[in-house]
């Protein structure tokens, strides 16, 4: 425990507190409101506890295999009877950091809600803050042995844990805007295997071309209008933890890529292995938007080539498009660099799915977790998304059904999904010539008047179909997720539902250092 929390000392009065339930925990805030609660970000919150349950499941498993592998090797070595064997006891305890900890709400939850944890450090820069924190616990009836209050620097915290023998097994970052300033030492201080949860609530900057240049500094990145701009940003803050953990020579592989409502939230696992570092290059890409119709291609940025048991990494040849867009001409805009290999692990999902199906009484979002993750586990693993708006939009013309339209991409033997970041959206890994080629079809069936010859629907309607679609009922083109009516995709859940405002802190002095890690305070 940090020693500057344990000077704080806590006595309150119930009767000036609110007292709010989530979960299993009972929080109070200052009927003056000092630190704000936003009431949707359980969703973030419940998905965030069945995503650390889940890969705690998967954890065990690994390191249970491993000692099972060591003892096994040990006995081999000294010749000794296998039956020995027989006892190898799991590891069954793991440690969390919350940087940013605020009232401390997400680590009660996890405390009472996610079985063997070993003890939570609920860190934050606010004294009025860790005095929350230690109000809520007492109230809550947790000691300070599982939950560890903890008065510091966020970035201090974790830079203060890069040894491995002191990394936290969990590592949440859950700020007020973008979580940049805490990525460097986020991924040093997770240990190797372990689970890195980020929130990025900076949505402007990341899912818009209007900050451009606020999000290359941020985060490394190009962003670029289009339709997928919610997926982008997915893959844009994936580049970035890539980035940051490939300098320690460590690798990140996404568990499951969230974009919900005004934030994105990861779910991240962390190695160290140089080998994988290497790929790093083949695992980012860049993408060709078309400016006129938003057709688009992306590249990676390198390849790699495996000869016997020779493996050579070098650049890819490009660019993979011509100067103008080859269906309607016009120019296009270069985004990225982004994560360009998967963004989900289907087994985690899959994991995550069936542990929320069973326990609807622990979580109060679980319809909208049910809907999210089963929309989630069904998206194919290709970057981006077309939307039927979108393609219609640039023909004129009225809209197909989207049944209708993943059947004729299916009936022509590709693959087709809808993303969880956007409803109506074609997730496919048919050509975009196959794509408009299908809209051709439609429009030659539902005709369209008045379109301008320089516009990009004369130029893609004046070129003929190279196959007659078929647009008849296709078995896989109605998803699971779709029969069961689930809460599939985000909807305005209250009035007034965004972020909220950001607190202010009441020291009237404070460093520049202190000034910019205020600015990214989370809210609970």
């Amino acid at each position: 425990m940090d020693t500057n929390a344990e000077d704080i000392q806590v006595q309150f009065d119930e009767s000036l507190y609110n007292k709010i339930v989530e979960g299993q925990a009972t929080i109070l805030f200052p009927i003056s409101n000092e630190v704000f609660y936003n009431p949707v970000q359980q969703f973030n919150r419940d998905m965030s506890i069945a995503a650390i349950r889940t890969w705690s499941e998967m954890f065990f498993e690994e390191k249970q295999k491993m000692a099972e592998k060591k003892k096994n090797n040990q006995i081999h070595a000294r010749d000794i009877d296998s039956q020995s064997n027989s006892n190898v006891e799991p590891i069954k305890e793991f440690t969390v950091l919350e940087a940013l900890s605020a009232t401390g709400l997400r680590s009660i939850r996890y405390a009472k809600e996610i079985p063997d944890v070993k003890y939570i450090v609920a860190n934050d820069l606010e004294p009025d803050a860790v005095t929350a924190i230690k109000r809520n616990l007492k109230f809550n009836n947790l000691g300070e042995d599982k939950v560890r209050p903890s008065l510091g620097d966020a970035c201090s915290v974790m830079y203060d844990h890069r040894d491995p023998l002191k990394r936290y097994d969990v590592v949440d970052l859950d700020p007020y805007g973008s979580a940049t300033p805490f990525i460097d030492g986020a991924v040093q201080a997770v240990s190797d295997g372990g689970l890195l949860c980020v929130t990025c609530t900076d949505l402007a900057v990341l899912a818009s071309n209007s900050y451009t240049e606020t999000c290359f500094y941020k985060y490394g990145g190009m962003p670029v209008k289009a339709d997928y701009s919610h997926e982008m940003a997915l893959r844009l803050v994936l580049n970035s933890l890539q980035s940051a953990a490939a300098r320690y020579k460590r690798q990140i592989v996404p568990l499951m890529s969230c974009s919900i409502d005004f934030y994105v939230r990861l779910f991240v696992r962390v190695y160290t292995s140089p080998a994988e570092v290497k790929k790093n290059a083949s695992k980012t890409a860049m993408v060709y938007q078309c400016s006129g119709c938003r057709s688009f291609q992306t590249q990676p940025l390198g390849k790699i080539t495996v000869d016997g048991n020779s493996t050579k990494y070098g650049p890819v040849a490009g660019p993979i498009v011509n100067g103008l867009c080859k269906h309607c001409g016009s120019l296009h805009h270069v985004g990225g660099p982004f994560w360009g290999a998967n963004i989900h692990d289907k087994n985690f999902v899959t994991r995550l799915l069936s542990h929320v199906k069973v326990s609807a009484e622990n979580y109060k979002t679980q319809p909208r977790m049910m809907g999210m993750a089963s929309v989630i586990s069904e998206e194919l693993d290709v970057p981006f998304y077309y939307t039927l708006s979108g393609l219609t939009r640039v023909l004129h013309c009225n809209s197909p059904s989207l049944v209708s339209v993943c059947s004729a991409i299916l009936n022509e033997g590709y693959r087709v999904s809808v993303s969880h970041a956007c409803q109506g959206s074609l997730k496919t890994d048919a050509p975009s010539d196959v794509l408009w080629d299908i809209m051709r079809n439609w429009v030659e069936r539902n005709p369209v008047k008045n379109i301008s010859e320089d516009s990009p629907a004369s130029k893609i309607l004046s070129q003929k179909a190279s196959f007659v679609a078929n647009f008849n009922l296709h078995p896989d083109a109605t998803p699971e997720s779709r029969k069961i009516k689930l809460v599939r995709f985000q909807h305005n859940p209250t009035k007034h539902w965004g972020p909220k405002a950001r607190h202010q802190r009441k020291q009237a002095e404070t460093s520049d250092s202190d000034r910019n890690v205020a600015k990214s305070k989370k809210e609970p």
